[in-house]
């Protein structure tokens, strides 16, 4: 029998003091060329930004009221109630520009040996461009909850079934607002840097920072001086000498050593992306991927949107910190996607690859939501390896491990519909 239940809404806290950040500043300061100002400009429009002037980056009012689960209380009521992770209403917000409701649903064969599931969740830490609404499930499951991967912090939602039980089946529904996300390229002299940026300099299992990664990243930034054109120096090195290969299974594993060292550098997003990483951490950038799902069309790009079916929908993105101007959000690999995918026979001169290489160093169209920024994520209550990055659904039947790109032993339907019109929370 399914069943669902309702937990107490979770303890929220404001954020930090935030200095608001407005187009208009950034156009008074600019560094960057004249047109890409005017294509970021034309970004905040195309989007739904507020006009020049108007706060349109959410730290201005997000980060600094935002609501999230602070980690103790995350994991007292993820352990005691098998319920909905929520966060509690905020003052409104104009900068709230769409709303998803995105649901997760795994059915599995009922068999003799014991199963368990787990899905990624929402993105738990406090951003400037997403935000959770609600999230609920409901299952048949005897053991449904919230848990984190102690080692890496990753949340996610675990269902337990015991042998010989019914086909076993869980939903995961979530709602989540996102805004356009476009950070000014321009120091601000107020700005702390993050306490926990040493994590974001470490290696990985497929992410190492020295030998061929660290030679690779030095000599691309070799006559660069500053963070940010470090930054850029990778960014486009990334988007020149890489490129998208449709053959590639799901998203791409990331090993990023083999790639360099086979000289074969065409992969997905998470190959690419993670290539960046990796270059930006062994030159001394804090950088990390950002696992998630495209769940929206998108505004400009057709290849770059999903809705309704999105299955196979997962996208990893990026981000690089630099000081003085703070997370910075890339996407290189989705560059080389306009290439192979927005029209037959494109360069990287022609002016949609332009546009969009200019937009994705310092941009996101948010019809995308963002799970976590982890690797090596172990699943709990699993004696498997390690997972490279949480991204899809998961499940293990009798403590085999069932692989999420094969249909055929592992059925799951995630479905993304976009609610009219953004909610006064």
């Amino acid at each position: 029998m399914v069943r669902s239940a309702e937990c107490r809404r979770a303890r929220v806290w404001a954020m930090a003091r935030c200095p608001v950040v407005r187009w208009g500043e950034s156009r008074a300061a600019a560094v960057q060329v004249a047109d890409e100002q005017a294509i970021r400009a034309s970004l905040a429009v195309a989007l739904g930004s507020s006009e020049t002037g108007s706060s349109t980056y959410l730290c201005s009012q997000w980060e600094q009221m935002a609501h999230h689960i602070d980690r103790r209380t995350f994991l007292k009521v993820a352990l005691s109630a098998p319920a909905v992770l929520s966060a509690a209403k905020a003052p409104a917000a104009q900068s709230l520009r769409r709303v998803f409701e995105v649901r997760v649903r795994v059915e599995i064969a009922r068999g003799e040996a014991r199963t368990a599931v787990w899905l990624p969740i929402l993105l738990t830490r406090p951003s400037s461009f997403q935000r959770t609404i609600d999230q609920k499930w409901s299952s048949n499951g005897q053991r449904v909850a919230f848990v984190i991967d102690p080692t890496t912090r990753t949340s996610m939602l675990a269902a337990h079934w015991p042998s010989r039980a019914e086909a076993p089946v869980l939903e995961l529904t979530m709602t989540v607002a996102t805004t356009a996300h476009a950070v000014p390229l321009v120091p601000r002299n107020a700005l702390p840097s993050p306490s926990n940026l040493r994590a974001y300099l470490q290696p990985t299992a497929l992410i190492p920072v020295d030998g061929i990664v660290r030679d690779t990243g030095l000599k691309i930034t070799l006559s660069h001086a500053t963070p940010l054109t470090k930054a850029r120096a990778l960014y486009d090195w990334i988007v020149e000498n890489t490129f998208r290969d449709p053959t590639v299974q799901g998203c791409g594993l990331g090993d990023i050593r083999w790639m360099l060292e086979s000289g074969n550098l065409g992969g997905k997003c998470a190959d690419l992306n993670a290539l960046f990483v990796g270059l930006c951490r062994s030159v001394g950038l804090p950088a990390r991927d950002l696992y998630g799902l495209r769940v929206g069309a998108s505004a400009r790009f057709k290849s770059l949107g999903r809705s309704g079916e999105v299955n196979t929908a997962q996208h990893c993105r990026a981000e690089v910190y630099v000081e003085s101007i703070g997370w910075i959000p890339v996407d290189p690999a989705d560059v080389r996607k306009v290439v192979l995918e927005e029209g037959a026979g494109l360069t990287l001169e022609d002016e949609d690859v332009r546009r969009a290489r200019t937009l994705m160093f310092g941009a996101w169209e948010m019809n995308w939501i963002a799970f976590n920024d982890t690797h090596d994520v172990s699943l709990p209550g699993s004696a498997g390896k390690p997972l490279p990055y949480f991204m899809y659904p998961q499940a293990e039947v009798g403590g085999v491990r069932r692989d999420p790109l094969d249909a055929g032993r592992f059925r799951y339907t995630i479905t993304s519909r976009e609610v009219a019109g953004a909610p006064s929370l």
